[in-house]
């Protein structure tokens, strides 16, 4: 009767192997959509921190001639 368990015995310390790894891989992605998250918030913050700015900046703001282009382009 141990001959026919054995299959059975190695399918499931395979399957049991490979969700090991699955979950090792699960949890190694969920940390990587937190930090990209973190990044995403960090820079729409600084979007709209940009945007605020150059807003004051349309409004009768400080003009500076190194941000314009030429008139040759």
């Amino acid at each position: 009767m141990t001959s026919l368990n054995a299959p059975t015995d190695e399918r499931l310390t395979q399957l049991e192997i490979k969700i090991s790894y699955t979950e090792d891989l699960l949890d190694t992605l969920n940390a990587l959509v937190a930090q990209q998250q973190d990044q995403i918030d960090l820079l729409l913050r600084e979007v709209a921190r940009l945007r605020q700015q150059d807003t004051g900046l349309g409004a009768g703001g400080q003009h500076v001639p190194g941000d314009e282009l030429p008139p040759h382009y």
